[in-house]
């Protein structure tokens, strides 16, 4: 037999009392550093630099709050159409109205206006008159789209036509500029 030059050490052969040691030990160690945890971890976002928040949006003037500049007599006058937004670039809505009396024969002519509000949001009120009923057209085609307002009127070439069949038509563009609305022809323009 050959002897080794090591001598045998006991921890050398395992046995199941060392198992039995060695899961005592693991389970020690888990169950000591379950009660040693670390505090509650408080890492945090930076600070955003502080921003003040937009101003919520203004509703647009309602026309039923308005008492409009026309002549109806006994009939009252309707809101025939209406289109909402931004027209002067303050980043509050306008309210543009085609409104007519309330006639209950022929065709009524009609007249746009321009409702605004205050910046504070106070009563709607009647800021330009786009087209004067007074012109004696009737509107189609009605839409604000871009900062203008749009339109396509039905006139008559003299009195001699009768107020139902208009014999004229054109297409108007209003838009702000300088202080003013601009009544321009869209290049688009037709006629009857």
């Amino acid at each position: 037999m050959q002897s080794s030059a090591v001598p045998e050490l006991a921890h050398t052969h395992t046995r199941p009392i060392h198992w039995l040691a060695t899961a005592t030990a693991v389970a020690g160690v888990v169950a000591f550093s379950s009660v040693l945890q670390p505090g509650a971890a408080t890492a945090a976002q930076p600070a955003a630099p502080e921003t003040k928040s937009a101003p919520a949006p203004m509703t647009p003037p309602d026309p039923a709050a308005v008492t409009f500049p026309i002549e109806c007599g006994p009939v009252k006058a309707v809101v025939k159409k209406r289109a909402s937004g931004d027209l002067d670039g303050d980043g509050r809505p306008e309210t543009v109205a085609v409104v007519h009396c309330d006639s209950p024969m022929g065709t009524p002519p009609d007249g746009v206006y321009v409702l605004t509000r205050d910046a504070h949001g106070g009563k709607p009120r009647v800021v330009a008159t786009l087209l004067d009923p007074g012109d004696g057209t009737t509107v189609t085609d009605f839409a604000v789209r871009d900062g203008a307002v749009t339109a396509t009127l039905l006139g008559y070439s003299s009195a001699d036509v009768p107020r139902c069949c208009p014999d004229e038509k054109s297409d108007a563009k209003w838009r702000w500029r300088d202080g003013s609305f601009i009544r321009s022809t869209p290049a688009e323009a037709r006629s009857v």
